[in-house]
């Protein structure tokens, strides 16, 4: 686990016996009585509320990750005073799931909800009659549904923590009438806690200059997670895009007009490949290695092209693409690639660098088989025969190509709509290029006999 995302707990668990025997000597009985339930001590850096001013913080994660007991304690320390009958921050709390149901079970009584978290002499009373939770010190929190947006036209509140608000079928609804909610203290807050889905209500919050944004993978829990559950689901999903979404807590946006999305990536995917006629590297070069310059798109993909064109198919192996720190470094990662996979060529736009492209390659290699190509065409000129081709289903991807995948669900017919330059998806195209479209085209020439 990288070390910005362990707790205090977590460091004290890698130190040495002597070190924790220490730490427990020196706590009285109070303060051991007490250590379950300090959240600061046990928090890992995505649960922990961020500094400066915000109105919204959302919490997106993968399934397991954590995002629950966050919201969780950060409703107690919004509530909660120093001692059990002393006024927080906050008094009114909106708790705020898909239906009343799912908020109750979940954001209330489940494994990791409020009652779960809660010292016995800060534990809050359950008023089943009115849906709403009562703090010692007379603070509450009142349960609604996403499902009736109309139950928020009315009621005021100081905080609010809305769950899984990704898939609410009202999301947009119940979220603006929640806002006319928060309108009691001097700064109300909103925590959202949610596995990411493509939804516009979710892409507008996370848009909003008052919003800020923590995020975790379901593995950042591990210690507090089954491992048959995490074995499963790494063997189950790895490499796809419903493991990206829900374990890796990352949001897939599908762009409108897109030439690829998730669902036609989802049909080509294949465990392993098939025999292949031919393999090649295809590189979008980056003639800078400066900080912050565009990554190099390095994509290997191989054909069979047994029979009549309509008959080929093609196969993605690897994206090797990275941020080179010089022209020598993606050199040598394209031809460690053409090496590992046994490909026939190497395949390199020379638009931008010129003859200086090849002269990097050979400068690590004299040898490699190189073809220089230039773009006579558009960027989407050049991507839409690609595009067919697996329109047509006749391009698998292998495991491993989640980067390129949203590169390429980010290229529409009005261009590039994602971060950053599309190497990737760049360097894809050339390999595909390279493998079906050309040869196909030379196929297809009339072949002009002549009579002797």
């Amino acid at each position: 686990m990288p070390p910005d995302r362990r707790s205090d707990a977590e460091w004290l668990a890698c130190a040495p016996r002597e070190v924790q025997e220490k730490f427990l000597d020196e706590l009285s009985e109070g303060a051991l009585l007490a250590l379950p339930y300090l959240f600061e001590f046990w928090a890992m850096a995505h649960q922990r509320p961020p500094e400066g001013e915000w109105r919204s913080w959302v919490i997106l994660g993968g399934r397991g990750a954590g995002k629950t007991r966050a919201g969780a304690e950060w409703v107690r320390a919004q509530v909660e005073g120093a001692r059990p009958l002393d006024p927080g921050r906050a008094r009114r709390v909106a708790l705020v799931g898909e239906t009343i149901e799912q908020a109750r079970e979940v954001m209330v009584f489940g494994e990791s909800g409020i009652l779960a978290c809660s010292p016995p002499d800060r534990r809050p009373e359950w008023r089943a009659s009115r849906k709403l939770l009562e703090w010692p010190n007379g603070a509450t929190a009142q349960l609604f549904s996403a499902h009736e947006p109309e139950g928020l036209r009315g009621p005021q509140f100081d905080a609010a923590w809305v769950d899984e608000l990704a898939k609410w079928k009202k999301g947009a609804e119940a979220w603006d009438m929640l806002q006319m909610c928060l309108r009691l203290g001097d700064d109300p807050r909103v925590v959202v806690t949610t596995t990411p889905r493509n939804v516009e209500v979710l892409r507008r919050i996370l848009a909003s200059p008052s919003t800020v944004v923590t995020h975790a993978p379901t593995e950042a829990n591990r210690a507090n997670l089954a491992e048959s559950f995490l074995a499963e689901v790494r063997a189950r999903y790895a490499g796809t895009a419903l493991g990206r979404q829900e374990l890796d807590g990352v949001l897939l946006e599908e762009v409108e007009g897109a030439l690829w999305n998730m669902a036609m990536l989802e049909e080509a995917r294949i465990e392993q490949a098939p025999a292949l006629s031919r393999v090649v590297v295809a590189v979008d070069p980056a003639m800078s290695g400066h900080a912050g310059a565009d990554e190099c798109g390095i994509v290997v993909a191989g054909a069979c092209t047994e029979g009549p064109p309509q008959e080929w198919r093609a196969v993605v192996l690897e994206d090797a693409s990275l941020q080179a720190a010089s022209p020598r470094a993606w050199a040598e990662a394209a031809i460690d690639a053409l090496h590992r996979h046994g490909a026939e060529r190497l395949v390199a736009e020379v638009n931008q660098g010129g003859d200086l492209v090849e002269s990097v390659i050979r400068q690590v290699d004299p040898l490699v088989p190189f073809r220089a190509v230039r773009a006579s065409r558009g960027k989407l000129a050049r991507a839409e025969p690609v595009a067919a081709l697996y329109e047509q289903g006749r391009v698998a991807h292998l495991p491993g190509l989640e980067r390129l995948e949203e590169q390429m669900c980010a290229m529409t017919a009005r261009g590039y709509e994602g971060a950053g330059s599309p190497d990737r998806v760049d360097a894809l195209v050339w390999a595909l290029h390279e493998l079906m479209i050309e040869p196909a085209a030379r196929w297809r020439r009339p072949r002009i006999r002549t009579l002797g």
